[in-house]
């Protein structure tokens, strides 16, 4: 079944262009990745500390091995000093 994973990601005052940095760099790796299927980084128009992912997968098990991947771990470190919430993924499916 295929997967829609969101992420939200609230930077910390001053910290919007190093999570906005941080995105930018995951994505392209990402977008390789034999079972991405899309994947797009967004920033808030209304909150210009709040930033989205939004990517869709062949299944969970091709999320699961993207987040063991050096790109993604690399990015997890690099971004959670900067947000000021933990770090979570919200996996979807979509509705027919």
């Amino acid at each position: 079944m295929e997967l829609f994973i969101f992420a939200r990601f609230h930077a910390r005052p001053d910290q919007e262009a190093g999570v906005g940095t941080a995105l930018r760099r995951v994505i392209a790796p990402t977008r390789q990745e034999a079972g991405c299927l899309s994947i797009h980084a967004f920033r808030s128009i209304k909150d210009p500390q709040l930033f989205y992912i939004h990517s869709h997968w062949v299944d969970e098990a091709a999320f699961d091995n993207h987040v063991s991947q050096p790109h993604t771990v690399k990015f997890v470190e690099e971004v959670q000093p900067l947000i000021d919430h933990a770090l979570g993924t919200t996996r979807a499916e979509l509705l027919n």
